[in-house]
């Protein structure tokens, strides 16, 4: 082999990899494309607790909503100074005797409470909402002899700006 074609095969065999520069570049361009992700997936899980939310919302209210058409169709007993409202949450999965049934079976108005996606794992789920008696008003909700609506005790603000206690 002459020298002039051993020249040739040593250039192309140094011309066959990356360079160093190319490298560091490709790491840049990768890192930046990561760093727009992060923010990405974050919203992502905040819209995702965000939906949950609503769900769990519109279940409780609607639980407490049947129990009121409940005592006011006559099914469930009450006081005449009672508001006809649940007592807790917890009646609304526990049930209550049917007035009008003579075998006086359990009227269920949920299956389970939910939980507040935003509230401490470790906190029970009935615990982890505020509730609002009928007689509080709304803008300063207290807890009474009943519960009248649930809010949720986070107090961060939703990605529509609403803080999540006033949904």
């Amino acid at each position: 082999m002459s020298r002039s074609a051993k020249a040739v095969g040593a250039r192309r065999r140094r011309s066959s990899g990356f360079t160093l520069i190319e490298l560091v570049i490709t790491v840049a361009i990768l890192a930046l494309l990561a760093s727009a992700v992060v923010p990405l997936a974050e919203v992502a899980r905040v819209r995702s607790k965000e939906s949950e939310l609503r769900a769990a919302l519109r279940t409780l209210r609607g639980g407490i909503d049947a129990y009121k058409r409940a005592t006011d169709e006559g099914r469930v007993q009450r006081a005449a100074d009672e508001s006809g409202y649940p007592k807790t949450l917890e009646a609304l999965v526990r049930g209550v005797p049917d007035a009008k049934d003579p075998g006086r079976k359990q009227v269920y108005f949920l299956r389970r409470i939910p939980r507040d996606p935003f509230a401490d794992a470790q906190t029970p789920a009935a615990l982890s909402w505020g509730v609002r008696s009928y007689e509080s008003p709304p803008e300063a909700p207290q807890e009474g002899k009943d519960v009248f609506d649930v809010y949720s005790r986070a107090t961060a603000k939703g990605l529509n700006g609403i803080p999540y206690n006033e949904w």
